[in-house]
């Protein structure tokens, strides 16, 4: 961007746009090549989102890139770029080589782009609530009505949490400590725990922990107590993984494995997001909530047992191999005073995804 910004008002009607390299014209356009006009492209994005002061609308590039050129001609160090727009004036660039050592690449390979706390994101805390434990927060409580509902979901993490090493016990004991708040009274009310996947082990814990702030859980896909030993040694490779690697080949390999042979076949959107809320995980945040998940192999098999104070719905995924339809059936059959299991045909591990008419249904049969 730049090297300057300037008023429409003092620009020209039409905008002339031009890439040099190394003193070689390589692309020239104006902005009537534009396929949708300007108060067009503002217009349209305005129907499905609020455009604010600084915003960038990116159109695009003209003809001209090196990838389209016979044969391709790319970048290489030491290469001058000039973009020059009518009445900005000319924004030079030099191509570096990859292992060029400058302030900034120095910086970047001694820092984490994790932020330590929500401090960083909050100058300094403001609107964040305190916790026992000494971690701040952003809580909000919505709805109205004397029955909570709590949604813990399953492995995953972004940059706004998991900045530090966690573990279903640690989850627990913070989820203890948000619903013992005294500013948001929710240990007055009656509470419905809906958790998914990892999600499962932590809300299980916590209710045979705390049996007088829970009255009924919903769990879907939950692992097997404690989680096997394969399962572990398996969670704790893939945080190896995405930490070397990325999120790309664990989305592939997960997308495929923990879904349905009908989800794969004939339900092209819900595959699709699967892969994109795998592919929207930060590493270094899906990988700590994989160690998470390792740290359930500690867990006490008496686990569920202990919850003979709870109504507990038990939905699995009929093709589930994180959470066999055989554990689930020994988990709400056998394991709980209180259970009861619904079993989703064609469905594996993404049950929301896979059939979210399904899982509505069988959490609406529960709450109503």
């Amino acid at each position: 961007m730049g090297p300057i910004a300037v008023p429409a008002s003092q620009l020209p009607k039409v905008l002339k746009v031009t890439t040099k390299v190394n003193g070689e014209l390589r692309q020239e356009a104006t902005t009537e090549d534009l396929i949708f006009s300007i108060p067009t492209l503002i217009k349209t994005l305005s129907e499905s989102q609020t455009l604010r002061a600084g915003d960038v609308i990116a159109t695009g590039t003209p003809a001209g890139v090196g990838f389209g050129l016979k044969p391709p001609q790319f970048l290489k160090a030491g290469d001058l770029v000039e973009i020059s727009v009518s009445g900005l004036g000319v924004l030079r660039n030099k191509v570096a080589a990859a292992d060029t050592t400058n302030a900034v690449t120095q910086r970047i390979s001694s820092e984490t782009s994790l932020p330590v706390s929500n401090l960083s994101r909050t100058s300094g805390g403001l609107g964040l609530t305190t916790l026992a434990s000494g971690k701040q927060l952003d809580i909000r409580k919505t709805g109205s009505g004397n029955h909570l509902v709590v949604f813990i979901h399953g492995l995953g993490g972004d940059k706004s949490f998991y900045t530090s090493e966690i573990t279903i016990s640690s989850l627990a004991a913070d989820l203890h400590d948000i619903m013992t708040l005294p500013s948001l009274a929710l240990s007055s009310h009656r509470t419905t725990i809906v958790a998914h996947s990892m999600g499962c082990l932590v809300a299980t814990l916590f209710a045979s922990l705390h049996p007088d702030l829970v009255q009924r859980l919903i769990l879907l896909g939950p692992p097997p107590i404690p989680v096997p030993a394969g399962g572990v040694n398996a969670s704790v490779a893939r945080a190896a993984k995405v930490r070397s690697e990325g999120m790309r080949e664990v989305t592939a390999a997960v997308s495929t494995a923990a879904t349905s042979e009908k989800t794969k076949a004939e339900r092209p959107l819900a595959f699709a997001a699967v892969q994109m809320s795998l592919l929207s995980q930060d590493p270094e945040g899906y990988a700590k909530g994989c160690t998470a998940l390792a740290s359930g192999g500690t867990l006490d098999a008496d686990l569920p047992s202990k919850l003979d104070q709870q109504e507990v719905l038990v939905i699995a995924g009929e093709e589930d191999k994180v959470s066999p339809k055989a554990w689930a059936e020994k988990l709400s059959g056998t394991l709980l005073k209180n259970g009861k299991l619904t079993v989703l045909p064609d469905v594996g591990h993404w049950h929301c995804f896979e059939d979210v008419d399904g899982v509505a249904r069988a959490i609406k049969d529960v709450l109503v």
